[in-house]
């Protein structure tokens, strides 16, 4: 049986040996994408002081628009627990675009975008720098990307075959990586023994991210864990009401073009306004107020409904916050609220959400290590170059065999 496997192993890594490597190496490369881009850019994600309390969001988000040309919106805001962390204003186009601001001086600090080097590597690591045809022709990197990493899960499944140990002391030979027994001695433990350690991680990556190459496989990945796949929702998507919002401490206002917060206006949950302003002098201003006007509004009351967020994200009629913990990494509660006035109407707790919408952040949590924080991160880390080393090793024992180095 043994001998079957090991046919099996070696005439599936050796044609399939070298794009195993390049998937492994560029997505170990991508782990601390975001830590390294912020050490190289720390005057783009982070203000230079805390200085009091931060500007109004209606207010920098139109410093932002001011600088965008009339083809690019304001689609949202995040806002992260850290007060040292620039806002970051999300564009319309192009995907993911985004802009960072300080919240404190209201100065643009500029566009983030993804460095040369990551974005190479990213695209080497889905679809082998290869780019979707615009006439809908084969996507030839992402097929063999998809075929190598499927070949790479039945390379791994044969290797614990033939690695399979009789005795107790075999296996724990096994487990060694001998430094001083010469170079062949070297590459086979590190060979053998390397890839026992990163077995399971591999094929964690390995299984998830097949689920980006082949949509047959993704439907079959979620049946097995007995989830029906949907198409992914809106931010106001949201099913189960928890409580609607009486007072509104965050209105506001717009004085000779200077922004002002006015914390003593308050609003009945049917949108009655008491104090000063008349009801229908609430609506005139309402139809002159910006399209933003509502969201700090939205900010604080959803800052002060979750102690302890990590970011919250304000669009046009819904939000969201998510939270500094072990797991999905993609959780978040999710909010509509009415954009004329700020009024919370419908929320939807991560717990409450669709399998199918869990199973697409725990897809991606497992498949970059983010789901049990900087620990797993870095094992996925050094898993992911040992998966990179495993063919190069492979190859060497396997041309020291046939006797041609």
């Amino acid at each position: 049986m043994k001998k079957a496997f090991r046919k099996i192993h070696l005439w599936l890594s050796v044609p399939f040996g070298l794009i195993i490597t390049v998937i492994c190496l560029s997505g170990a490369a991508l782990v601390f994408e975001d830590e390294v881009t912020e050490l190289c850019r720390r005057d783009l994600y982070y203000v230079e002081k805390v200085s009091g309390a931060p500007l109004p969001v209606e207010y920098l988000i139109e410093k932002v628009a001011g600088t965008l040309p009339d083809s690019v919106a304001v689609t949202g805001v995040s806002i992260s627990s850290d007060a040292e962390r620039a806002y970051q204003v999300n564009l319309s186009k192009p995907r993911r675009a985004s802009v960072y601001v300080d919240q404190y001086t209201g100065e643009v600090k500029g566009r983030h975008e993804r460095a040369p080097f990551f974005l190479t590597m990213f695209k080497l690591h889905r679809w082998l720098l290869d780019g979707m045809k615009p006439d809908g022709g084969i996507f030839w990197g992402k097929m063999i990307v998809g075929v190598s990493t499927l070949m790479f899960v039945f390379v791994l499944i044969s290797g614990i075959v033939i690695w399979w140990p009789r005795t107790k002391k075999a296996l724990k030979n096994s487990l060694k990586i001998a430094v001083g027994k010469g170079r062949r001695r070297f590459w086979y433990d590190l060979h053998v023994a390397g890839g026992m350690y990163a077995l399971v991680l591999l094929l964690a990556m390995a299984l998830t991210g097949l689920t980006w190459s082949f949509s047959w496989y993704r439907t079959g990945f979620y049946k097995v864990f007995g989830v029906e796949m949907k198409q992914r929702a809106g931010h106001g998507a949201l099913q189960t009401a928890h409580g609607t919002p009486q007072t509104v401490h965050g209105a506001l206002q717009t004085v000779h073009g200077t922004p002002q917060t006015v914390h003593g206006t308050l609003q009945t949950a049917h949108g009655g306004k008491s104090g000063r302003n008349s009801s229908e002098e609430g609506r005139r201003n309402r139809e002159h107020t910006s399209p933003y006007a509502c969201w700090q509004q939205v900010y604080e009351e959803l800052k002060a409904r979750n102690a302890g967020y990590k970011q919250i994200t304000v669009s046009n009629g819904s939000a969201s916050v998510s939270f500094e913990r072990f797991g999905n990494q993609r959780a978040a509660d999710r909010y509509a609220f009415n954009p004329q006035d700020g009024e919370i109407t419908e929320v939807t707790l991560y717990k409450d959400t669709d399998a199918s919408g869990k199973m697409r952040g725990w897809i991606y949590s497992v498949h970059v290590g983010s789901w049990g924080g900087m620990f797993t991160r870095i094992l996925t880390f050094i898993a992911a170059l040992l998966g990179g080393t495993l063919p190069l090793t492979g190859y060497y024992l396997w041309l020291r065999r046939i006797r041609l180095i």
